[in-house]
């Protein structure tokens, strides 16, 4: 099997012991095969409840304590983990499926081959639920935005970003979809220049809400929204349509 990135990656016929090292990853695996899931990062934030060894950072993972739990197969993501990490287990023998996620319809293809290639499971009935909810096409009114996600110094959503593709798909366009960078570092000036519609706040990485950031674009509306729901690739699917939705109109 081939992970998303096109590297082959050996995986056990059955596989009863998974490391994720992406918290969107880590909810997909608990809601599908809870008992698997033995180790996440720190950052694995659900479900609430999520009792498995802790690893580290998605940037900093303890690869001893990863190699210590001898996992049929690290999950991983191209843009969540480093380079440098995935090789190290790998040259320790440890198989390791990175996901390239940056659309929503990767996700939904990506999510579906990570779970039958490296998990040896079928696709969960959360994953159809998520592809017909966000089946049809929206037909509201069209907003543009701008999406903070830090300040100090203010970084917005680029080109190419799952995030960027989700908004697009409620009929929000991205004023900085169309930038160089992925994540491009704006003068704060410059993001209330633009004129948006909107300035979309998720609460992460940054944790903007209605008291931290809004209050940096006098004049513009402001809609902090749940980064879970904008950012995240799993379970969330299945309601972050409706939520955003309502929290965009």
């Amino acid at each position: 099997m081939r992970d998303d990135t096109g590297v082959p990656v050996q995986i056990p016929e059955t596989v009863s012991g998974i490391v994720s090292l992406v918290p969107s990853l880590t909810e997909s695996v608990a809601a599908t095969l809870p008992g698997a899931l033995t180790g996440a990062t720190d950052w694995c934030t659900h479900p609430a409840d999520l009792d498995v060894t802790r690893v580290g950072g998605t940037k900093n993972p303890d690869l001893e304590a990863i190699r210590r739990l001898r996992p049929d197969v690290v999950l991983a993501n191209a843009e969540e983990n480093r380079a440098p990490d995935i090789e190290a287990l790998r040259a320790a023998g440890v198989p390791v499926w990175v996901t390239r996620i940056e659309t929503l319809d990767q996700a939904f293809t990506s999510l579906a081959r990570m779970f039958t290639g490296a998990c040896r499971t079928a696709v969960p009935a959360w994953l159809a639920e998520a592809g017909e909810v966000w089946r049809e096409p929206y037909r509201g009114p069209r907003r543009t935005a701008v999406i903070p996600i830090w300040r100090r110094p203010w970084m917005v959503v680029g080109r190419d970003t799952f995030t960027g593709d989700v908004l697009a798909r409620l009929g929000v366009r991205n004023l900085y979809a169309d930038h160089p960078e992925r994540y491009p570092r704006i003068p704060l000036p410059e993001l209330a220049g633009a004129g948006p519609d909107l300035v979309v706040l998720p609460d992460e990485p940054y944790a903007f809400s209605d008291t931290d950031g809004p209050e940096s674009f006098p004049g513009l509306r402001c809609v902090p929204v749940s980064g879970r729901l904008l950012t995240w690739y799993g379970p969330s699917l299945t309601e972050a349509r409706a939520e955003l939705e309502r929290a965009l109109r």
